[in-house]
């Protein structure tokens, strides 16, 4: 399945797939609502993804796309000029990410790769990576500190997320070891410093 909010890019895409006889096109979308609602109905092995398909944008797309049963394996594609955008879609769960400016053959043979089980990302430094440990969080994980960021308890944050206060303390207890904190002011304060060395 492919989905890009240019029409001519989704279109010489379909184009390019439909003649390949090692794949089936299912569906194609231009927004990101439409492509889910695909994905919910029709099975989907492998998915190309806009970077910046509207209007939810491929990161939380993926992460919706990530915690369904037999999820699709994403093929992220997006302009590469800034090198943090291969690190958030692999960070999202993308299976791997490849550049508008490459080759369509490129973005076919890394389909090819992802369908067999492969990862494939440009070179990204993985030490990079590491040193922010809200990169280790798991999506649970990161949605209780994003939760926790706007001040909720933790019968607040039970409520939200639908798990039992049990199950947040575990969660918390986990968030605390891999940010290396002590309590909640300083997970919000690490969370805090880490998106504004992200500049979000």
């Amino acid at each position: 399945m492919l989905g890009d909010g240019n029409p001519l890019v989704l279109s010489a895409m379909s184009e390019v797939f439909e003649r390949d006889p090692r794949f089936s096109l299912v569906a194609t979308s231009a927004t990101a609502e439409g492509f889910l609602g695909m994905v919910m109905r029709v099975p989907v092995r492998v998915c190309v993804l806009d970077w910046n398909i509207p209007a939810l944008g491929a990161e939380k797309l993926i992460e919706v796309l990530r915690a369904q049963d037999k999820a699709p394996r994403i093929v992220a594609y997006g302009h590469d000029a800034d090198p943090a955008i291969p690190r958030k879609a692999m960070a999202s769960g993308a299976a791997a990410f490849v550049s508008r400016a490459a080759p369509i053959d490129t973005l076919v043979q890394t389909c090819i790769d992802v369908a067999a089980g492969k990862m494939v990302f440009p070179y990204l430094d993985i030490r990079e990576l590491k040193t922010d440990p809200i990169a280790t969080l798991s999506r649970k994980e990161r949605a209780i500190l994003d939760a926790l960021a706007e001040g909720l308890t933790n019968k607040e944050l039970a409520t939200r997320l639908d798990i039992s206060s049990n199950t947040v303390k575990f969660h918390l207890s986990n968030v605390f070891d891999k940010l290396s904190v002590k309590n909640r002011a300083q997970a919000i304060a690490h969370y805090y410093a880490s998106k504004a060395k992200a500049g979000e």
